[in-house]
């Protein structure tokens, strides 16, 4: 079962690329588990208000947002833990 991360970011936001980066060193750490789309949300608005963001960075797993701003590592694993488990079931 593959977890599908989507980050939602913004050229103007100082946090972002943190956000980015920690989520592709996760993807390391999982690589066959999870799958990763960044989406700037002043290319793809219509994502966004899919999703009802109103900051970023914001990360959803499974088509659901989980953190609004960036998490940390544990969190983030703990998360996709959760989803694979939950999904199993």
């Amino acid at each position: 079962m593959v977890v599908k991360i989507e980050v939602f970011t913004s050229p103007s936001c100082p946090y972002c690329p943190m956000a980015v980066q920690l989520v592709e060193d996760v993807k390391k750490d999982m690589p066959n588990d999870i799958e990763v789309e960044k989406i700037d949300i002043m290319v793809d608005q219509e994502k966004a208000r899919e999703y009802g963001l109103m900051a970023v960075p914001a990360v959803a797993l499974n088509g659901v947002v989980r953190f609004v701003g960036a998490p940390g590592k544990e969190e983030l694993l703990e998360a996709i833990k959760e989803e694979m488990a939950g999904k199993k079931a």
